[in-house]
């Protein structure tokens, strides 16, 4: 009996999407550096990227960066429209098909050898019906774990595809840096450099409890895990979000405090009516900030009951706003997201709820009635009239 040396597991990446939409719908723009987005860049085509320029700069910084770089504005409904068709090849490849976002997935294919081949043959074929159905690039990497298949998608970029076999998964793994391991951010990265760990390899050779001390419980057993790639999750289809969010980003320029306060109210009423229209309830309000100085802070508060309520998010969302009041008069804002985390769903909890938000409960419920028949715009608060409330972002469903 034949046994594959390839993991089933595929993680396809659509390469700079944005910019790759761009470049399909005007054939005078490939080849060229392109910008999405005039005064914080959405996506930049591989061709700017070249020169430094990235997702969330500015856009002066990333002008002068790149000045013959053509900017373009951001065209949600193409970005939506091509998602929709890249997840239908995904579902035409396998029924087993795990969003991560709008422009990357996990595949299962390990039952599809008698039918379809090896999963580096189901790989190529993918990528082919990509660029031939929706003519845009996407990189795959394959493995036996999730964590592998991304890592390798992450390394065979830009336009790639990358197998890597069980009897090579820890020589592939250990060279990288440690950037590559999921949860190695800037902070993380920071403490493991300046003990002189930078690469996986080296983090694999420590034990689980060296890193626990270094890094904290959490961080520390899953990097510990992660550096002799044991990831057990399986691919899982349908699975609900465990958090969602929304953020703006702001630019360089001095926001008062009555404009950050209606970009916050607009954050969080497009966020409450997703999270109604899901049928869930939320536990925790999450904000995050990023300062002029890239520099970032989260706050996050915990209810004491769940809810869905417009006006309860949004006075969490306020009073933790006003905790790092400071830190923004001090170093000023770029970008302000609000999440919501500890999700369920509507039906699964018995709220216990004040008479008045009962009657919020009741006020959201016939907004979002009216929004749903006459558009996103038809009901605005009056603090939001005549301002811009940012990009609608393409989404995975809830």
């Amino acid at each position: 009996m034949f046994v594959s040396t390839e993991g089933p597991i595929l993680h396809a990446d659509l390469d700079a999407f944005y910019a790759s939409v761009e470049q399909r719908d005007d054939p005078r723009l490939r080849g060229r550096p392109v910008i999405v987005g005039g005064g914080v860049v959405l996506a930049a085509s591989y061709e700017a990227k070249a020169y430094g320029v990235r997702t969330a700069m500015g856009g002066g910084q990333a002008r002068r960066l790149c000045p013959h770089a053509v900017v373009v504005p951001p065209r949600m409904s193409a970005y939506s429209e091509a998602s929709k068709a890249v997840f239908a090849v995904f579902r035409d490849t396998t029924p087993i098909v795990e969003g991560i976002s709008i422009d990357e997935a996990f595949l299962d294919v390990g039952g599809l050898a008698r039918i379809s081949g090896s999963p580096s043959r189901i790989a190529a074929r993918l990528r082919r019906d990509v660029a031939e159905r929706v003519g845009l690039p996407i990189t795959v990497g394959v493995a036996r774990t999730k964590f592998l298949a991304k890592v390798a998608s992450g390394v065979a970029k830009p336009d790639g595809l990358l197998v890597v076999p069980h009897d090579g998964e820890l020589a592939f793994l250990h060279p990288l840096p440690v950037e590559r391991l999921w949860g190695v951010g800037r902070v993380t990265s920071a403490k493991l450099r300046d003990r002189g760990i930078t690469t996986v390899g080296q983090v694999a050779t420590l034990s689980e409890a060296q890193l626990v001390s270094m890094l904290g419980r959490g961080a520390g057993r899953h990097l510990h895990a992660l550096a002799h790639n044991r990831d057990p999750r399986p691919v899982q289809v349908g699975r609900r979000r465990r958090s969602m969010g929304a953020q703006r980003a702001l630019g360089s320029r001095y926001r008062s405090p009555d404009e950050l306060d209606a970009i916050l109210a607009g954050l969080t009423d497009r966020l409450a009516r997703r999270l109604r229209s899901a049928h869930r309830v939320c536990r925790t309000v999450v904000l995050r900030l990023r300062f002029a100085d890239y520099t970032r802070a989260t706050r996050s508060h915990t209810l004491t009951e769940a809810t869905a309520g417009t006006e309860t998010i949004l006075a969490t969302a306020r009073g933790l706003l006003a905790t790092v009041r400071p830190l923004i008069d001090r170093e000023g804002l770029t970008l302000i997201g609000v999440s919501l985390s500890n999700l369920d769903n509507d039906d699964a909890v018995q709220l216990v709820l004040p008479f008045d938000e009962h009657a919020a409960g009741r006020l959201d419920s016939a907004l979002d009635s009216v929004r749903n028949r006459f558009g996103s715009a038809a009901v605005t608060r009056a603090a939001l009239l005549g301002r811009d409330q940012g990009l609608s972002v393409p989404l995975l469903p809830d």
